[in-house]
């Protein structure tokens, strides 16, 4: 009976979570909150009260939190790639590599030798650290990524774009970094050896990005063509409007370029992309995109009550105030000190600089490359401590950046709008114009 019981509650809860994730974006829009940051708070919320929700710790399942994440993530990054507008370029993504050039391998040395000095930890497990806390993760504060595709390449804002377009690429980016946080702790016994250093960057750097890439390029021309140029019209999917074929993509694309031993989040945004450039005007991409939106937010409402209910069962528990303040110097120190740095020179102004640098969210990615490198090799440090620091820093994360990203934002379009209606005097500006003020 107990059984029963948990498996209707179960169904209650979904049901309900469900629900909740289709109202509370409207509820919140224009608040100083996001729909992260309730969900967290209402998994908190439910492991206090009386009631049958199951144990939630990835200390111990790791293999199911792994794969959850990992689903979230390639979808997210779908979803990504779909909405960015401007064709993939040096000059008009330039500010995306500078923060993937500049400021990730920056943040990623200076939190290594925090972790190593703060808290003495091993070099694998500072580097360990330092990787999964590194990718920007704007999916936890829709309002500093871009919205739904639009046939205009200019209507894109500096801060949304660079945000967006960032944690497309460095989401992917991070896994070279993790895989010498593996190889290291591998080499551990065998003193200071750097013999694993050629391997490392013929395989995991060369070999897997690139396949990564070709993979992701190839796996995008073909369905670009499949969607919108097929010479049937039955294979011509764009013709059908049917969103779930996004998934289809997703899952595509990723199985294909894991089966080559490449890195398929770096796949499947770089899919997205191709797709996207296939035929940039057709509506068929708002269609895509939106069901991906919708995946994408039931499973990270999910993700976040879990990740909730672990804070709640005493999940910072190994947490000491050397991880807390590494951390906290990660997101309101060393990120933006370091996206600051990398954008000298490019179009943003002084505001939006200082923004983009500020909002470099931590999330749902950082969870998965915890719970990998994990189950790859071992750190000489509990494991306990290692999620307590990264689900710290990333509870951080979402209750800072989801409460100031809207008052934040707004105020970004406010000023961008009042000085677009100054220049034009008493006509009404567009939205690219709007979008290119300079702040």
């Amino acid at each position: 009976m107990s059984a029963v019981i948990s498996g209707d509650f179960l169904f209650a809860l979904f049901g309900g979570g469900a629900l909740a994730a289709a109202v509370l974006p409207r509820l919140v829009a224009g608040r100083p909150l996001s729909m992260p940051l309730v969900f967290l708070l209402c998994g908190m919320l439910f492991q206090t009260l009386p009631l049958p929700v199951p144990e939630v710790d990835p200390v111990g399942q790791r293999v199911w939190v792994e794969h959850l994440t990992e689903i979230c993530v390639i979808v997210s990054l779908m979803g990504a790639g779909l909405a960015l507008n401007r064709p993939v370029g040096w000059r008009q993504w330039q500010a995306s590599w500078r923060l993937l050039g500049v400021t990730m391998p920056l943040t990623i040395a200076v939190t290594g030798l925090l972790a190593w000095w703060l808290l003495d930890w091993p070099p694998a497990a500072a580097l360990l650290l330092a990787a999964v806390l590194a990718p920007t993760d704007p999916v936890l504060a829709s309002e500093v990524r871009v919205g739904a595709p639009t046939e205009s390449e200019h209507d894109e804002d500096e801060v949304r774009f660079a945000l967006t377009s960032e944690a497309g690429l460095n989401d992917g980016l991070a896994f070279p970094v993790v895989m010498a946080a593996v190889a290291l702790a591998g080499a551990a016994g065998a003193g200071l050896s750097g013999d694993w250093v050629g391997e490392w960057l013929l395989v995991d750097v060369v070999y897997k990005c690139a396949v990564g890439v070709l993979a992701g390029y190839g796996v995008g021309k073909l369905l670009g063509w499949l969607f919108f140029r097929a010479g049937w019209q039955s294979m011509r999917l764009s013709e059908h409007r049917d969103g779930f074929v996004a998934l289809g993509a997703t899952f595509l694309a990723y199985g294909v370029t894991e089966l080559a031993h490449g890195y398929g989040f770096l796949a499947v945004f770089v899919t997205a992309c191709s797709i996207r450039a296939a035929e940039r005007a057709h509506g068929y991409h708002a269609v895509l995109h939106d069901f991906v939106e919708q995946i994408e937010r039931l499973l990270t409402a999910g993700l976040l009550f879990l990740l909730g209910a672990f804070v709640a069962r005493g999940g910072l528990a190994g947490l000491s105030w050397q991880g807390a303040l590494v951390g906290l110097l990660l997101l309101l120190a060393v990120r933006p000190l370091t996206g600051w740095v990398a954008q000298l020179g490019t179009a943003a102004g002084p505001r939006e600089r200082a923004v983009t640098a500020f909002f470099g969210i931590r999330g749902i990615g950082s969870l998965f490359y915890l719970a990998y490198a994990l189950g790859s090799e071992s750190f000489h440090v509990p494991a306990g401590e290692l999620w307590a620091v990264v689900t710290f820093t990333v509870l951080t994360s979402v209750v800072v950046h989801g409460v100031s990203a809207t008052p934040v934002i707004s105020r970004l379009d406010r000023l961008r709008l009042l000085k677009a209606r100054r220049r034009r005097g008493d006509e009404r500006p567009g939205d690219d114009e709007v979008a290119h003020e300079r702040l």
